[in-house]
């Protein structure tokens, strides 16, 4: 870059101020030049007519002086003497004495001393001598008219010298103009040069700069950095450009990093999502493994592996998806049908083989046991990255956790399935086998009543129990079909409660109403089953015993976060006990107990039926509900 140096490091304003003060001084020194010597050579004028006017006087005196013998002598003499004065007078003038000068010894001022000294010492005394006719006259070996001539020779001289003197001050004046415009144009012509070399090709330097980076190149440099106020400007310009420039490369390499960074967190996310959407939709199978491995190469850019996985209930593992090729040279890492070795490693870990080769073990876990290993080839020299680690890390989380989800899921399933067998088959216990039982009695007592005609009667009303016990127990046949194949929808409750009193209605040819408002309670799903069942059993004994003409069904959320469901009917009411075919009272009371609620069976005051289920539901607590037949 240019740097001024020496005088061109002064302060522009300085250097426009100091031409400006020059052109203003040779224009003042111009004006004053002028003005003294105008005022020098005012009267100068006056002073050459007035000494020429010496001459013609000079001819007159001496015209006179020649001519008073021929005039009477007393008026020749008069009029002589008075051109005398008149002379005089005019060579004496103030006029002529101001042109003359006062202080130094000129060519100008030894001319006017000659005249005055030859008029007061030859010329005068010899005019006198001729006017005075009682003086006599003065005797000179030269002529009046030779000693006029000489005299008016003088004058001349005298004439010539003012007249020189004043061309001499005209000289000096327009040498002062001349050279006070030269230096006016010589100061003009350098302040254009500076103000074209240091304002205006600066100004064009800086907006050419600020247009550059205006278009973004910060490389770009203005050249003009000297002392002066552009100078400075052109640096702070310049440095300005070189810390945009520092910082413009910074954002660059913070957005390139933070892409970089989002590029690795997004790769991240959508493997953590692909993988878990497949490992929770099927995280044992086969394929699903087989595209985990195929991801992870692809995104950590490791070598093939296999995933090792114990099965349920044994101790040791099994490979259930592999990326080795067999045909080539990949390492046999667990020998493939082997993993007690990598089952050891138990953290994420990169561990060396015996030939060399270094492996990656991702250990498949949650909080309570591991459920296999992913095992991965490392190539020479990878390390993995923070994120890497972090990412395998949560991937061998949410894994094991998926593991045991659908490992707990399978029990669960497996529980639920014993549990409902057990419910069978105590169904079946309470109500069926009990009345196979008793028919089986009632077979006993009929057996000896054939052998005796005499007991006919009483065979009679054997075999009408063992009728209405067939049918009954036919009848709780079909209702333990129709509870076996009971099932809540993803609707939930309220729509199940529909579809049953639609059921109902139809089947016992009545109108039942139904109001349901369950906002702000959370039944869990045995808890709605459990529920459904009580409601349809106080419904069948509705439609069987009641003989009403119109039920109401109500299940409403209390503010204390119960629940109650109430079964209302006009129908005959409660008027005796169950017979020995119906235990359907029984099963409601024991399906409330196991909801640790209150079931009440009451009458109403003028007629029918109403009763009550109130229990508070229980968030998160699996309550095991028996499955009974509906009598």
């Amino acid at each position: 870059m240019r740097e001024k140096r020496g005088f061109l490091q002064h302060s522009l304003l300085l250097k426009l101020g100091g031409a400006l003060a020059l052109i203003a001084s040779f224009a003042i020194i111009g004006m004053a030049s002028s003005g003294f010597i105008a005022e020098s050579v005012q009267g100068s004028g006056e002073a050459i007519n007035l000494a020429g006017s010496l001459r013609m006087q000079s001819y007159k005196m001496t015209s006179l002086a020649l001519s008073s013998p021929l005039l009477e002598r007393g008026d020749a003499a008069t009029q002589l003497r008075t051109a005398m004065d008149t002379f005089e007078a005019t060579l004496t003038d103030p006029r002529i004495i101001a042109v003359l000068p006062s202080q130094t010894e000129t060519a100008l001022s030894t001319t006017y001393k000659t005249v005055l000294d030859r008029w007061q010492t030859r010329v005068k005394p010899r005019f006198l001598a001729e006017a005075d006719s009682r003086q006599p006259r003065v005797a000179s070996g030269t002529p009046l008219i030779a000693e006029i001539t000489v005299f008016v020779d003088q004058i001349n001289n005298l004439v010539k010298q003012i007249e020189q003197d004043t061309e001499a001050k005209i000289r000096v004046l327009r040498l002062v103009l001349g050279a006070a415009l030269l230096m006016t144009l010589l100061v003009g012509a350098l302040t254009l040069y500076l103000a074209r070399n240091d304002l205006i090709l600066p100004l064009r330097d800086l907006l050419a700069f600020a247009a550059n980076v205006g278009r973004g190149n910060l490389e770009a440099r203005t050249e003009h950095t000297g002392s002066d106020e552009l100078g400075r400007l052109g640096q702070a310009f310049n440095h300005m450009a070189e810390d945009l420039s520092r910082l413009y490369q910074n954002l660059e390499a913070r957005v390139d990093e933070k892409t970089a960074k989002l590029t690795i967190a997004n790769r991240s996310l959508e493997l953590l999502y692909h993988s878990i959407a497949r490992l929770y939709n099927g995280p044992i199978a086969h394929d699903t493994y087989a595209i985990l491995l195929n991801d992870l190469e692809n995104v950590l850019g490791v070598g093939h592996g296999l995933a090792c996985m114990v099965e349920t209930g044994e101790t040791h593992a099994r490979v259930i998806a592999s990326t080795l090729q067999r045909d080539g040279d990949d390492v046999d890492m667990c020998g493939l049908m082997r993993c007690q070795e990598c089952l050891a490693h138990r953290t994420l870990a990169v561990h060396p083989l015996q030939d060399g080769r270094r492996v990656l073990s991702l250990p498949l876990k949650d909080t309570e046991q591991q459920y296999g290993v992913l095992q991965l080839e490392m190539p020479p020299g990878k390390e993995l990255a923070q994120w890497q680690s972090q990412l395998l890390e949560a991937l061998s989380r949410h894994i094991g956790i998926a593991i045991g989800t659908a490992r707990r899921s399978e029990q669960s399933r497996r529980v639920s399935l014993l549990e409902e067998r057990a419910a069978l088959a105590r169904d079946l216990h309470d109500s069926l086998a009990q009345s196979l039982a008793y028919m089986k009695i009632q077979v006993s007592r009929m057996k000896p009543l054939l052998d005796n005609p005499q007991r006919g009667d009483e065979a009679r009303d054997v075999l009408a129990e063992l009728r209405e016990g067939l049918n009954s127990a036919y009848r709780q046949l079909r209702e333990l079909l129709t509870t076996f194949r009971l099932r809540i929808e993803g609707e939930g409750l309220a729509a199940a409660l529909r579809t049953t009193v639609t059921e109902f209605s139809g089947r016992g040819g009545i109108p039942i109403t139904l109001d349901v408002h369950l906002g702000g309670c959370t039944l869990s799903p045995n808890e709605e089953i459990h529920a459904l069942q009580i409601i349809r059993e106080a419904l069948s004994n509705v439609l069987n015993h009641a003989r009403a003409t119109k039920a109401e069904v109500t299940v409403a959320c209390n503010s204390d976060g119960s629940v109650s469901a109430t079964v209302t009917d006009d129908g005959l009411g409660i008027r005796q006990a169950a017979g020995a075919h119906h235990y359907g009272m029984t099963i409601m009371d024991e399906r409330a107990k196991n909801l640790g609620g209150q079931l009440t069976v009451e009458n109403l005051p003028t007629s029918g039926t109403r009763v009550t289920l109130h229990f508070v539901p229980g968030a998160g607590r699996d309550v095991t509900i028996p499955i009974h037949p509906v009598t």
